[in-house]
């Protein structure tokens, strides 16, 4: 029970991780503030060090990882082309971003509890995502 868990924590994380990555790339050509711009492409940094280190952690288990949901992707890529057609200032590009960091925080806690027996380096790792989603979502405060 304890790799099944394992396994399925780290498939939703490196789902949520490349939902996060292909979010942040979506909106930087929107994005006039200087600031604002550096802290995205900083948190898209630290997204795809976390996608490099739960690669390896997949791999150990066999296991490729997850692509998010074509139709929650499909979604979000509409939401926010629609969202920044309308208005492309940074207080839409922050606005989606905040929205995407509370359903990914939301989503993460669900998995922690729904995956209780996986390990808990897989635990730790759900968890420094969801501290970094949190920090991003604090970075955007200033632009709403």
């Amino acid at each position: 029970m304890i790799e099944k868990d394992t396994i399925r924590l780290l498939r939703e994380c490196d789902a949520g991780i490349k939902m996060g990555v292909s979010a942040i790339s979506e909106v930087l050509d929107y994005t006039h503030d200087e600031n604002l711009k550096k802290s995205l492409e900083g948190n898209r940094r630290e997204h795809e060090a976390l996608q490099e280190e739960i690669t390896e952690l997949l791999h150990a288990y066999h296991d490729e990882g997850k692509e998010p949901g074509a139709m929650a992707k499909g979604m979000s890529w509409m939401k926010t082309n629609i969202k920044l057609t309308l208005d492309d200032s940074d207080k839409v590009v922050a606005d989606l971003i905040t929205d995407g960091c509370d359903m990914g925080t939301k989503n993460l806690r669900r998995y922690l509890n729904q995956y209780q027996a996986a390990d808990e380096r897989s635990k730790d790792f759900a968890k420094r995502l969801i501290e970094l989603e949190e920090r991003l979502r604090a970075d955007m405060r200033e632009y709403l």
